[in-house]
């Protein structure tokens, strides 16, 4: 037996909320975490739209969808599992650069970009940016890490310069203070200025750093 591999067209799904015009000056993709699907992700997000008609916001959600208890009910969707992980990296990675290719051509030159990235969402966030063909003005890691396995020249590259900020919330079940240690240590290495937001609460977003990010993320002047 040998494996092998086709390219396929394939149809990806995401959620926006506002619509993307020259009047556009700020734009967050939200990448959401394991089992989650984009129509949900994104309701988080609805104060902030709302409250700033030049925002918008994009869900993009992982090419991989499942039940998440049997083989009925609810349906979740993953960005990648350890099987055939390359390949998986690469689909993603090609349909977020041609999300943003499709939105960002909309929007004024100067509009700025956020990325945000939520547990598993954090890796997928990290692994498209280093092969993006923009640079975001700032990169959130919520409740997650910055993948290992990017190139340490092209990690060094994108995160040098930029504005961090990873957010753990202080009873987090999958994310240790240890971790979020080494974490900043290895940010660091790659030349990043991590800040450090935390809250009180679990693996979850949080409305209150939601919008403290907004007023750091801030409309250009």
């Amino acid at each position: 037996m040998s494996e092998h591999h086709l390219m396929v067209q394939r149809t990806a799904r995401y959620h926006q909320l506002g619509v993307p015009s020259a009047a556009t000056r700020r734009v967050w993709f939200v990448c959401h975490g394991y089992g989650q699907l984009a129509g949900f992700f994104i309701r988080h997000f609805g104060a902030l739209a709302a409250a700033d008609p030049a925002l918008v916001v994009v869900a993009p959600e992982g090419l991989s969808r499942f039940y998440l208890q049997g083989n009925g009910g609810r349906v979740g969707a993953s960005w990648m599992t350890r099987d055939d992980r390359v390949h998986e990296i690469d689909d993603h990675v090609g349909f977020l650069n041609q999300l943003a290719g499709h939105v960002l051509s909309q929007c004024p030159a100067d509009v700025r970009v956020t990325v945000l990235g939520f547990s598993q969402g954090t890796a997928t966030a990290g692994r498209w940016l280093a092969r993006a063909a923009f640079r975001p003005a700032h990169l959130v890691l919520w409740a997650g890490a910055f993948p290992l396995d990017i190139d340490p020249v092209a990690a060094a590259g994108l995160l040098k310069g930029l504005l961090l900020t990873l957010v753990v919330g202080d009873h987090d079940e999958y994310v240790t203070p240890d971790a979020v240690a080494r974490q900043q240590v290895h940010l660091r290495q790659l030349g990043a200025a991590p800040a450090l937001l935390t809250f009180a609460g679990g693996h979850e977003l949080n409305q209150a750093v939601l919008a403290q990010l907004n007023q750091m993320d801030g409309p250009p002047a």
